[in-house]
Formats: structure tokens, sequence, C-alpha cells
């Protein structure tokens, strides 16, 4: 049985692509298995071993070379930070090892690597072993983990026109972002449908806050900030909160004291979201980070969104994700500095659009010409097309 190599880690943004493009490698093609990689200590790392399309799972170390968009040279004089890049050169060389026995061991045809600094020791030793890897990235600026293994990978799949990467454009191809099937474009129907799964009145007003798989901790707070006014002036509004599971025992407790007990009702919190498809179709508006494979979730469903972007993450991707929608009018763009320093911002924002429907639809009319909604399939034969 011919066998493929699925990796990448740190994130949901990174995981739930990988299991997209599982469930269609499956859907083109019975007669592989599929193995999936991941980080040791990986928090997300449970998702593939649960999926059904993944048939083994194995996990090595890696390292991450800590750098924060915005920190200049204050980071490089950072000890605890050096002593931690430092200790993670060793894991890198020990995350090489075990891929190499690894993958001397599984003799796959193919790997696909979705980023994520798994990527670096799985691609190091794929090119050693003269074992052709795709690497993909669903950002406008490319992970670091994908630029240093980029030299040796047959394709570079990437979410944005080729010419937006510096990949050579013969190695290169636009396939978008691959998303569970489930994520399709929403009418009123299907809305309401998710709305009765979610037992929330088909009339409400929906708001859904995610930050995230793993949360996001300064939006969880400004929201906390706005939640009791915008619940106090919309009487029929109904709020989901994908608070990341550190923070929910926190975020219930911050709710239970700001909220009476009927405003109570009317606001949910989550750990944890596996079907987020259906939280963001029943949604009337969406605040969320600047991840890519949110925004494209988001895009295929046609939702209007609030987009809070993370300034510190490497290399700025997400702020760069918020410029590039904010200049196709596709989302409402919130700078976090701002929000913190006035949480009202949000609330005047979130009040606006749930007062003009025409608001709403025009952005998710924009946001869904963003939309690669065959991103998966076509992926999934890129891969194919290696065997």
């Amino acid at each position: 049985m011919t066998t493929i190599i699925l990796t990448g880690a740190g994130s949901g943004g990174h995981i739930t692509p990988i299991l997209a493009v599982a469930a269609e490698l499956k859907r083109l093609k019975t007669d592989i298995k599929l193995i999936y990689i991941g980080q040791k200590g990986d928090p997300m790392a449970a998702m593939p071993s649960r999926h059904k399309y993944i048939d083994e799972v194995y996990v090595i170390r890696a390292g991450k070379f800590r750098r924060y968009h915005g920190e200049g040279l204050k980071q490089l004089t950072d000890i605890p930070t050096m002593l931690k890049n430092i200790r993670d050169v060793l894991f890198v060389l020990i995350g090489l090892l075990q891929s190499w026995k690894l993958l001397r061991r599984l003799r796959p045809k193919v790997i696909f690597i979705k980023g994520g600094y798994v990527g670096v020791p799985v691609g190091l030793a794929a090119a050693s072993l003269k074992i052709p890897f795709i690497t993909h990235d669903s950002d406008a600026v490319p992970g670091l983990a994908n630029k240093i293994i980029a030299k040796w990978a047959s394709k570079h799949a990437v979410a944005l026109p080729p010419e937006a990467y510096y990949y050579p454009r013969n190695k290169t191809v636009m396939t978008g972002i691959p998303l569970r099937r489930e994520f399709v474009p929403v009418n009123t129907k299907i809305q309401q449908d998710y709305r009765a799964q979610l037992k929330i009145p088909s009339k409400s007003q929906v708001l859904f806050v995610v930050g995230g798989g793993l949360g996001a901790e300064r939006i969880n707070l400004a929201v906390a900030e706005v939640i009791p006014h915008l619940l106090a002036e919309f009487e029929e509004l109904y709020v989901l909160h994908g608070v990341g599971q550190a923070n929910e025992t926190a975020m219930n407790d911050i709710y239970d004291k700001k909220l009476s007990e009927a405003e109570r009702g009317r606001l949910k919190v989550y750990g944890f979201i596996d079907d987020l498809y259906k939280y963001s179709g029943a949604a009337d508006i969406i605040i969320s980070r600047a991840g890519a494979t949110n925004l494209a979730e988001f895009a295929v469903q046609g939702k209007a969104c609030i987009i809070i972007p993370s300034p510190f993450l490497a290399a700025g991707h997400q702020l760069k994700n918020g410029i590039f929608l904010d200049q196709q009018g596709a989302a409402v763009i919130i700078d976090e500095t701002e929000l913190q320093e006035d949480p009202n911002r949000l609330a005047a924002k979130v009040s606006d659009l749930l007062k003009k429907p025409e608001n709403r639809r025009s952005l998710g009319s924009k946001m869904s010409k963003l939309a690669h909604p065959h991103a998966s399939s076509e992926l999934a034969r890129l891969i194919l097309d290696e065997l």
C-alpha cells in the first residue's frame, strides 16, 4: 500500500488543513496509508489521532526560533528567549534524527508539509533520503519553516497568486487554503439549521467570537468588556465565544460576574470548537484574528467579519493578511492597540453592523469573492501527482 506522510503543527491553522487534505486524498485514492507526524508537546496534536482518515500518528522533537514582530533588537538581548532558542537547536537535531529513522522505516512516496517547526526536521530528512515533498503556505508571508526547506521542495502550494511569493515560479502553484468539506456558502436555510443544532432561536441575532484554536486572551478580555453593553442594547442578541481551552474557566468566571442571569443565558463560552463551521455559519457577525485558515473558512461561508490581527506574530503575517482584506473592503479591521485602549471601538463596530444588515451583506459578498472552495481537492490532486 502506498504511504503518504502529512505533517505540520503549532496551531489549528496547520492541523485543520491537513485533515481536510487527508479526507480528499482518501476520497480520490482509497488504497493509500496516511501517516501524520506531529510535534512533541503540541496542544493540537490530538486532533489527527481522532480523525478517521489518519491511519497512524507519530510525534517528534522540533525547535522553535522565537522572534516577535515589532520587537526589533530587544528580542536578541532577552536572555530567556536566547536560552530557549539555543535549547531548541538541540531539539531540531533530535527531531532530524527521529525523522530520518521514521522515514527510512515508513518509506513514504511523498510528504505534504503544511508548515510549523516540525516541518524542518521532516523536510531535511526527506531531502537527504530523496523523498519528494510539497509545502503549503496559507499566509501572505511564507512561514520560516517552509523557507528553510524550500530549496528541496518539489512544489510550493500557496494561498495567493504565485507572484506574491519569492518561490521559483515554475514550482509554485496557487491552490488556496484546504478546508473541511463542511465549509460551504451559507444561505438563510443553512444558517437556520445551524442555529437549531446549537439551540439558538431562529429570529435572534448571533455574534461569534473566536481567537483561533488556542484562543486569544487580549481579544477575550476586550470582548468581555463590551458584551454586557451589547446584550443590553440588543435583546435578541446571542453571543458564542470560543475562548480557548486554557481560558475557559477564567472567562466563565468573568461573565458570571458581569452578566445578569437572563443575559448569561444568551452567552455561551466554549473552550475548544471542533465543528467550527456550525458556529460561524450560524453567525451574523464574526470577530476573529487574521489567521489565514479561519479567514478562508469565513470567505467560503460569505460572512461579515470584524478582524483584529495579532501584531506580535513572526513577520507580521496577520497584519499583512489584515491589510489585504482592508484593501479589498472585505472586512472591518481593528488595530489591537486601539482596541485595548478603548474597547468601545469594538462595541460601536458590532452595534453598527447589527443595525445595518445591508452592510453585513456587502462585507459578506466581498469576502466570498476571495474564497477558494475547491482548494482541498486541488491540493490532494497535486500530492497524488507526485506519486
